[in-house]
């Protein structure tokens, strides 16, 4: 299976049957997003144990890429603590916009992100959730724009 064909079937997948969709109740941290040139919007909610997440649960509406981008998050970032997701986030921030980049085996499906750089109008689509989950962790009330 080439990257293309990963592509299409991961992020078809994951918007069909997106992960850890919902919301948290009592959450201890949450964030919402939204991207005003496609229409995305979520919310991010987490429950936290110290600097791990224990849970994360994504809410809202957006295009396929963004659903999608948010159930793959959702999936690579439980159990993991502060600084393993600050390195997640700039190795699938570089995979989305530097077109050198190659995906690492280790970044499992999230390495059929690197798909969306053949849109560029989409990478805002990929990335709202990732820019929600940081504004969650910082406990930032003001909701995150793409634009």
């Amino acid at each position: 299976m080439d990257l293309k064909d990963l592509y299409r079937d991961v992020i078809l997948d994951h918007k069909r049957q997106p992960r850890n969709f919902g919301v948290i109740e009592n959450a201890d941290a949450h964030a919402d997003g939204h991207n005003p040139l496609c229409g995305d919007r979520l919310t991010v909610s987490l429950r936290l144990n110290g600097d791990r997440i224990e849970d994360v649960r994504f809410q809202g509406e957006g295009c396929a890429i963004s659903t999608a981008s948010a159930s793959l998050m959702t999936e690579a970032i439980k159990g993991k603590d502060r600084a393993a997701i600050h390195d997640l986030f700039t190795r699938v921030h570089t995979l989305l916009t530097d077109p050198g980049a190659l995906p690492s085996p280790d970044l499992g499906k999230l390495a059929a992100l690197s798909g969306v750089r053949e849109f560029p109008a989409r990478v805002k689509c990929a990335s709202l959730c990732w820019h929600t989950l940081n504004a969650a962790l910082a406990r930032s009330a003001a909701t995150v724009s793409t634009e």
